[in-house]
């Protein structure tokens, strides 16, 4: 049983890669996941490819608008989708990083826009879904916040592959709190 008093010592970084943005008719095709603790030190990590039908990959990605500027990602998803694992395998792989790693202890989805990857997660897989604390920590909350106070822009790599996008977030939540802890920005 996940108790949910108890202070997190750990964050379960997560992020999806999707045939787009429709909870309802798009698909996830990638996944990592990454745990750190607070001090951002890596201590496990997972990636996979989720095995989907060809033809909804194809059609959901022709449809999706963010694909067309990004053709080099469309076409290796294409490729790479139809030899990745099943969807109940990779959300048991999860489910077993997840027990491995926080125990009872409530393991809080971090991530860029998390709320959007954690609606792919509930549809899609709802038992790794009862493992999460419905607490999160959601770096484009501060990019908002350091965007609009200080005016403060970071500038990540447009990667968009699920592990590259994590190093990129963490990368962000740093560097906005190394700023903060800076005496001359203040």
């Amino acid at each position: 049983m996940i108790d949910k008093k108890r202070l997190p010592t750990k964050l379960l970084w997560v992020d999806l890669e999707m045939t787009g943005l429709d909870v309802e008719k798009d698909v996830i095709i990638e996944v990592a996941a990454e745990i750190t603790d607070f001090n951002f030190k890596t201590l496990a990590s997972y990636e996979a490819v989720v095995k989907q039908p060809q033809k909804v990959v194809v059609e959901r990605m022709q449809k999706n608008i963010w694909y067309r500027d990004y053709p080099e990602n469309r076409d290796e998803f294409i490729r790479i989708v139809p030899t990745g694992k099943p969807s109940a395998e990779v959300e048991q792989d999860l489910i077993r990083l997840v027990q491995a790693e926080f125990g009872n202890e409530p393991a809080v989805l971090a991530g860029n826009s998390i709320h959007n990857d954690r609606k792919f997660i509930e549809r899609g897989w709802p038992e790794l879904d009862l493992r999460l604390h419905y607490r999160m920590l959601d770096v484009s909350s501060l990019k908002v916040f350091m965007q609009g106070r200080y005016g403060l822009e970071y500038e990540k790599k447009e990667v968009h592959r699920a592990f590259d996008d994590i190093q990129a977030s963490i990368a962000e939540l740093q560097y906005y709190l190394e700023w903060l802890q800076d005496p001359n920005h203040h």
